[in-house]
């Protein structure tokens, strides 16, 4: 297959490439999403912000339709934030969220953090700063979420997020700047560190610090991702998708699929793997924080040595340095594995930065591409989901604004 950009021809021949290097089979599916009836919450873009809404929202019939390529928590809320702009929208992937086959998506312990994140691994200069505006417009969209539906329909909860570390945060300066720009952003308020919650003493931990934070039930939240609008209807896959929906523009949200669609090579697989344990309150007191041991170069500057333990609705996800959970909080010793209770998977990361934007590349009669790219958001998809989404929007914006010679060429 010849390594160029995704554009129209090579989307005939590659667009089901979402997570593995391999074509699908033709037994795959798309999902073409339809705003039929008004959503009981929808999203706004004002200024750089996406806002999430209450109430009903007035239907416009579509202009224009965008074909999103990805059903991960990156192309759903990109999707969402599209239809809710007024857009049809069509979104193909590999498959989609289940219990019996999660996707990466779900294999996360999705707790929302100010970056660089305990398992996001950006410290690019240009990744940070985004992510840090992407992360609080996440924030504030998930807040709304918690304070108008209740938890047990979507499945986010606003918890106390604890980060464990093993010298004083005072000598580790990039820690303490990380908990000055937590402490001075208003919506998210650090509290002392004497007010950590009782763990082991003898987990080795010293300092600590933690706020606030949402937290994302994966199974719950991508199932209700799917059903935030009241119309989903299953479409035979095939080439001539482009064709029958007349795509204005194309949203790149493969993950490690864009290896292949973006030929980006800087894309590359992070391992994630988490234990679940079932946390009812039988076998130990019910974790309602999240703790989490963060990398503080004790033992290294490259030594794996993240802990943490992240409460779901029914379960714990515990990860990192599994082997530690226990002697962080040693009630779990006692724990009870869920029937599922490994689950692990490749997150999309990328060595420069997470990318979000347009296809700089012209194509081959001149004209500019209509592809928008939104991948690379490694451990952090669902902290910067909101935020990335909005940007999304507003460069189709642009793209909608440069010429172009027919609909389907893109």
């Amino acid at each position: 297959m010849n390594r160029r950009s995704l554009y129209v021809d090579d989307v005939l021949q590659v667009l089901f490439l979402v997570s593995s290097s391999q074509p699908l089979l033709k037994s795959q599916y798309s999902i073409c999403l339809s705003m039929s009836q008004p959503s009981q919450v929808y999203l706004t873009r004002e200024g750089t912000e996406l806002i999430l809404n209450y109430g009903p929202k007035t239907h416009v019939a579509p202009s224009s339709r965008v074909l999103v390529v990805g059903g991960g928590v990156t192309g759903l809320t990109t999707a969402w934030a599209l239809l809710d702009a007024g857009y049809a929208v069509t979104v193909v992937s590999e498959k989609w969220a289940s219990l019996e086959d999660r996707i990466t998506s779900q294999i996360a312990g999705a707790l929302w953090e100010w970056p660089p994140a305990v398992c996001g691994k950006h410290t690019n200069l240009i990744s940070l700063d985004n992510s840090k505006r992407w992360c609080m417009t996440t924030y504030r969209g998930l807040d709304k979420l918690i304070h108008t539906l209740p938890a047990h329909e979507h499945g986010v909860r606003m918890r106390m997020a604890n980060f464990f570390f093993e010298q004083s945060i005072h000598k580790m300066s990039g820690q303490l700047e990380k908990m000055n720009e937590i402490a001075a952003v208003h919506d998210v308020c650090p509290t002392p560190p004497d007010s950590r919650p009782a763990v082991n003493q003898e987990a080795g931990v010293v300092d600590s610090y933690r706020h606030l934070a949402p937290v994302i039930d994966t199974d719950q939240y991508m199932g209700w991702l799917r059903s935030t609008h009241d119309q989903w209807g299953l479409v035979g896959a095939g080439g001539q998708m482009l064709a029958k929906y007349g795509a204005q523009a194309i949203v790149n949200a493969t993950g490690l699929g864009a290896y292949e669609t973006a030929a980006d090579h800087s894309v590359v697989p992070l391992r994630g793997a988490l234990v679940r344990v079932i946390n009812d309150g039988k076998r130990f007191p019910i974790v309602r924080e999240a703790l989490c041991v963060s990398h503080d170069d004790t033992h290294g500057a490259e030594a794996e040595d993240i802990v943490f333990i992240v409460p779901g609705m029914t379960h714990a996800h515990l990860g990192g340095l599994v082997h530690r959970t226990s002697t962080l909080w040693i009630c779990l010793e006692n724990a009870e594995l869920d029937p599922a209770p490994l689950v692990q998977g490749l997150r999309p990361f990328r060595d420069t930065n997470v990318r979000v934007d347009r296809e700089q590349r012209l194509k081959a009669d001149g004209t500019h591409s209509r592809i928008i790219h939104s991948y690379g958001q490694g451990g952090s998809g669902f902290t910067l989901s909101f935020g990335c989404a909005a940007d999304v929007l507003e460069l189709l914006s642009e793209v909608e604004k440069s010429p172009y010679l027919e609909r389907a060429s893109l």
